[in-house]
C-alpha cells in the first residue's frame, strides 16, 4: 500500500503524533467501524484489515483480536477504491471496487473498470459476515484470480493499545480444510482462542496464510461468493445462521432498542443528521447483557463497560429513553464491589470504573477485569437512580436496587471521606491504579495555578457536586419508601455539603469554583470546565451561576466549538493535550444541563451550536471523544484528536442533553407533569418536533418554533392523562 505523506496544511505534526485538520483529506480516516455487543472491527476503507499508523484495525471478541490481517487481491494486486460507507443505522459495511491496470497470465490486457466487485459485511455475535458480488463489465471472457490473506495475532487489547508482555501464549498449528482455516492460540490463561474463516463456494486453494480462488467469468455475468469468519474460545463453536438471516436478526434486533423510539425532528438539516447518527451509534454501542441493555463506552479502546461512560451517557439520554438507565443501574448495582481489594481500588459499595474480559486481564497482568479506580461512578450511580425515579416513577425497580444504594451511600461517607471533612477524595491504594480517578484521569490533569501536581487525596469540585445531586435526589425516593429518618439525613447532610463547599472552593480571582483540594485542603486555583459541570447539581447559588457562566463563554474557556477544558491563560493549558485545553463533548453536554432550568440559556444554546457546526465538518456527522481546543476561525474547521475515539457513547448522548437544557425540559412522572423552563433554540435551529415522549401511561407530541428571540411551544398531539407547564 503506498503511503500518504502528511502535508503542513493537512497535518500539525509534534514528536511521533500527528493532529490533523477536518478540513484535510486524511482527517477522513480510513477506519471503518462495525460494532455488535462484545465484537467490534476496524477496516480500512476498503474493507481489509492491515496497519494504519497505530495499527488498531482488526476483528476484536472480548477483548482479543482474533483477526489483524485480512486483505483482498485482484491477480496480486490490490483493487481500486470506488466508495465505501457505512450503512445510516451503523450495520452494514458496503465497499464498491474495481480492477487496476492488468496484465494477466494470459497476456491478456485488463483495462482499470473492467471488473466491479461489491463487498458488503456486518457483525453478529462473535461472527463477522461478508458477501462478494464480482461484476464484468466487458465484452469478452476473463479468467483471473482472487485472494485473500489472512493472520491473527491474538493480541489482548492492552497489547493493541501499546503495553509490553514479558510472556504470550503460544500459536497453534493451523487447521486447513478444503473450505475453511482455523488458525488458534494458546493463552497464558489456559483459554484456547480461534479464528475459523470459511469460504464458500470451496476456494481452489486454501493454506495457512489465506485462500485462493480462480474465476472466469463470461461478458456481463456475475459471481457470489461468502466468507464467514468466526470467533471461538475454549471449544465453543458458532452456529453461523447465514448471511441472511443474521442481517435480519440484527435489523429486527434494532426495532426493539431503547432508542428506537426517538422521534425528533428540527427545521434543519444538518441538525438531523447529528441527531440520527448519534442515536445510530448509540444503539450500535448499546449491548444487551443479563441485566439489561448498556452503552459500551466507544471503539476502539473502550468498547466494554465503563461505570462513569454507562451513567452519564444514561443521563444524557434520559428524558427520551429511561430504560437505557434503567439496564445501567441494575448492571453496575449485580457488579458493585463487595470487599476491599488494594490492586483494584475496591472497596465495598463502590461501583465499578472498568471491567475486561481479555487474556491480560484475567491473568492479573492488567487491574481491570474488574477494577473500581474512579471516585465519581458511586455519587454518579445514585444520582442516577434519583433522576430515573423522577423521569419513570418506578419505585418497585429502585426498591430491589434499594440495598445497593444504601451501599453506595455508605462507601461515599466513609470510604470516600476517610478524613471527614465532608468532601470525597480520593488516592489510589496501587502503583497499578491510576493516579487521577475523576473523569479527567491523565496524570497531569489536577494541579495548581503554579503547575505543580496536586498531591492526594484530591476532591474534586464536581465530585461534590455530584454528591449534592446524588443525595438531594436520592432523599426523595428514601420518602417513597418509607424511610422517612434516612431521607431526613441525606437532606441534611445535602445542605452542610452545599456551605462547606461554597467555603472551601469558591475562588473570588477566578470567578468559579477551583478544579480541586489537594492533601492539604489547598485549593487548585485553576479555571477549567470541572467548575461548569457544578452547574445543575443546584450546589451553585444562583448569583455563582452567572458568574460561571460568564467566565465559560469567555475566549479563554470557549473556544468557539465549546468549552475547554481548561482555560487557554492557565499554566498546563495545551490544546493537543487529553485533558489540559481539549473540548469534549459530554463535558459540554454536562455543563449546558446547568442551564436547563434558568431563564438565560446563552451557554447551552452557544454549545448546541458550536457542535451543529462541529458535525458538519466530521465524518459521518459524527461528534468523536474529544477534538482539540484551538480557537475557532472564520474559514477553518476544526483540528480533530489523534487518537479520539469514534464513534464513543457520551460524544453521541451529548445532543440529547444538550437540546434538552436548550428545551428546558424536565420531567415530574410521579405527578405526570412536562416542565418547559424558558425555552431557547439558536437561531440555526428554528423549529424542533418530538414526537411519542412517553411519560407513564400518557405520552405527547409536542412542537418547538423560534419567533425572534423567544419560542412558542405547541401541544400537537395528547394521549393519557399528562400536563404540561411551559415558564417564559
Amino acid at each position: 500500500m503506498a503511503t500518504v505523506q502528511p502535508t503542513s496544511a493537512d497535518v500539525i505534526e509534534i514528536g511521533n503524533e500527528f493532529y490533523i485538520r477536518a478540513q484535510s483529506s486524511l482527517a477522513h480516516s480510513q477506519n471503518r467501524v462495525l460494532l455488535h455487543g462484545d465484537t467490534f472491527g476496524i477496516f480500512d476503507q476498503y474493507g481489509d484489515i492491515q496497519p494504519y499508523w497505530s495499527g488498531e484495525q482488526g476483528l476484536f471478541h472480548r477483548d482479543t483480536r482474533y483477526l489483524s490481517k485480512l486483505e483482498l487481491r485482484i491477480s496480486g494486486c490490490r483493487p481500486l477504491l470506488l466508495s465505501s460507507s457505512v450503512r445510516d443505522d451503523n450495520i452494514l459495511l458496503s465497499v464498491d471496487l474495481t480492477n487496476p491496470d492488468l496484465t494477466l497470465p494470459s497476456g491478456q490486457l485488463l483495462p482499470r473498470g473492467t471488473i466491479h466487485i461489491y463487498r458488503c459485511k456486518f457483525l453478529s455475535d462473535g461472527t463477522c459476515f461478508e458477501k462478494f458480488v464480482i461484476h464484468n463489465f466487458s465484452e469478452f471472457c476473463v479468467n483471473l484470480d482472487l485472494s485473500f490473506a489472512f493472520y491473527a495475532d491474538f493480541s489482548d487489547i492492552f497489547e493493541v493499545r501499546g503495553n509490553k508482555r514479558n510472556q504470550r501464549g503460544r500459536r497453534l498449528l493451523p487447521e486447513i480444510l478444503n473450505d475453511s482455516i482455523v488458525l488458534g492460540y494458546q493463552g497464558l490463561d489456559h483459554i484456547i482462542r480461534r479464528t475459523n474463516i470459511h469460504c464458500s463456494p470451496a476456494p481452489s486453494s486454501v493454506s495457512e496464510n489465506g485462500f485462493n480462488i480462480p474465476i472466469t467469468l463470461e461478458p456481463h455475468q456475475d459471481l457470489a461468493l461468502s466468507l464467514t469468519i468466526t470467533c471461538e474460545s475454549n471449544g465453543s463453536e458458532r452456529t453461523a445462521t447465514g448471511y441472511d438471516r443474521a442481517l435480519a436478526a440484527i435489523t429486527e434486533e434494532r426495532t426493539k432498542d431503547p432508542l428506537a423510539q426517538v422521534d425528533i425532528y428540527t427545521s434543519n438539516e444538518q441538525f438531523n443528521d447529528w441527531l440520527n447518527r448519534s442515536v445510530a451509534d448509540l444503539q450500535m454501542l448499546v449491548s444487551n447483557t443479563a441485566f439489561g441493555p448498556y452503552p459500551y463506552a466507544g471503539v476502539p479502546w473502550f468498547s466494554t463497560v465503563f461505570g462513569r461512560d454507562g451513567l452519564i451517557t444514561a443521563l444524557e439520554t434520559l428524558w427520551i429513553a429511561p430504560a437505557l438507565a434503567k439496564g445501567v443501574l441494575a448492571y453496575l448495582a449485580a457488579t458493585q464491589a463487595t470487599t476491599k481489594d488494594r490492586r483494584r481500588d475496591s472497596e465495598a459499595g463502590k461501583i465499578l470504573h472498568e471491567m475486561r474480559q481479555g487474556e491480560m486481564a484475567l491473568l492479573d497482568e492488567v487491574p481491570f477485569g474488574r477494577y473500581y479506580g474512579s471516585v465519581d461512578s458511586t455519587p454518579l450511580f445514585v444520582l442516577l437512580a434519583g433522576a430515573y425515579y423522577e423521569r419513570t416513577a418506578d419505585l418497585e425497580f429502585l426498591h430491589s436496587i434499594w440495598a445497593n444504594i444504601e451501599a453506595a451511600l455508605q462507601w461515599i461517607d466513609v470510604f470516600g471521606d476517610l478524613d471527614g471533612d465532608g468532601f470525597v477524595e480520593y488516592a489510589r491504594q496501587s502503583d497499578s491504579g491510576l493516579l487521577q480517578q475523576g473523569w479527567k484521569d491523565s496524570q497531569d490533569s489536577v494541579f495548581h495555578a503554579d503547575g505543580q501536581i496536586a498531591k492526594g487525596p484530591i476532591a474534586l469540585c464536581e465530585v461534590q457536586a455530584y454528591v449534592y445531586a446524588a443525595k438531594s435526589k436520592i432523599a426523595t425516593v428514601a420518602e417513597c419508601l418509607g424511610f422517612p429518618e434516612t431521607a431526613e439525613r441525606l437532606k441534611s447532610q445535602a445542605a452542610a455539603l452545599r456551605d462547606n463547599f461554597e467555603k472551601a472552593f469558591w475562588a473570588d480571582d477566578l470567578c468559579m469554583y477551583a478544579l480541586a483540594l489537594d492533601g492539604d485542603k489547598r485549593p487548585c486555583r485553576v479555571r477549567s470546565s470541572n467548575a461548569g459541570q457544578c452547574l445543575f447539581s443546584g450546589i451553585a447559588p444562583l448569583g455563582r451561576h452567572r458568574q460561571i457562566r460568564e467566565a465559560l463563554l469567555s475566549p479563554f474557556l470557549f473556544s468557539g466549538w465549546g468549552v475547554r477544558t481548561l482555560a487557554t491563560n492557565e499554566r498546563r493549558y495545551n490544546p493537543m493535550s487529553y485533558h489540559n485545553g481539549s473540548v469534549w463533548p459530554h463535558d459540554n453536554a454536562m455543563v449546558a444541563f446547568g442551564d436547563t432550568a434558568f431563564r438565560d440559556k446563552e451557554l447551552a444554546t452557544k454549545i448546541l451550536s458550536g457542535f451543529l457546526d462541529l458535525s458538519i465538518f466530521t465524518e459521518l456527522h459524527r461528534l468523536p471523544e474529544l477534538i482539540c481546543g484551538f480557537p475557532r476561525h472564520a474559514g477553518k474547521g476544526p483540528t480533530l484528536y489523534p487518537v479520539a475515539c469514534s464513534p464513543q457513547a457520551w460524544a453521541s448522548g451529548a445532543v440529547f442533553m444538550v437540546l434538552q437544557a436548550c428545551l428546558g425540559l424536565s420531567i415530574d412522572a410521579r405527578n405526570s407533569r412536562l416542565y418547559l423552563y424558558h425555552t431557547a433554540l439558536p437561531e440555526a435551529v428554528p423549529s424542533v418536533r418530538i414526537r411519542n415522549l412517553r411519560v407513564g401511561n400518557a405520552n405527547l407530541d409536542v412542537m418547538f418554533e423560534r419567533y425572534g428571540q423567544t419560542v412558542g411551544v405547541n401541544i400537537l398531539r395528547r394521549q393519557g392523562d399528562i400536563e404540561v407547564i411551559a415558564t417564559k
